[in-house]
């Protein structure tokens, strides 16, 4: 028989975005919907392409990523995203904080304010729902080769 491995532990108020210079935005738990925050990355880490006999393996230095900010509309903090982004959209490097100890973070640099969804103004949505777009690196032992 095969001993039981430990599953962990995941906290979903551990949840969290800090920005590098804009700490007026940064988000924790007690500023978020029900659905709290995802990250999600676009393209692929690295590719095989194609030769005679087989393939050459080319790893990318960068992704892009998306985080998903699921804010309450009824708390000044969503009240600040709306006035960064008519001010500018541009908010730097950012730390995205996941629910489980054991993957502690994701910086994300050269971010972007992409959108905001302040969803229906019926007084069921809590939700003010902002996407923000950056630059993941990975790979980062192709920049000690270069």
């Amino acid at each position: 028989m095969v001993a039981p491995v430990s599953q962990g532990t995941i906290n979903r108020l551990r949840a969290s975005v800090v920005f590098a210079t804009l700490p007026e935005l940064c988000v924790t738990s007690p500023f978020l919907g029900k659905a709290g925050l995802s990250l999600a990355f676009e393209g692929e880490a690295g590719q095989i392409l194609p030769t005679m006999t087989g393939g050459v393996t080319s790893p990318e230095p960068y992704q892009f990523a998306t985080v998903e900010i699921h804010l309450l509309k009824s708390q000044a903090l969503a009240d600040a995203y709306k006035a960064q982004i008519e001010n500018d959209v541009n908010v730097g490097t950012i730390n995205v904080i996941g629910d489980a100890a054991t993957m502690e973070e994701w910086q994300l640099q050269n971010c972007i304010i992409m959108s905001e969804a302040p969803g229906a103004f019926d007084g069921n949505n809590p939700e003010f729902v902002v996407r923000i777009r950056g630059i993941y690196y990975v790979n980062r032992a192709l920049w000690t080769a270069a």
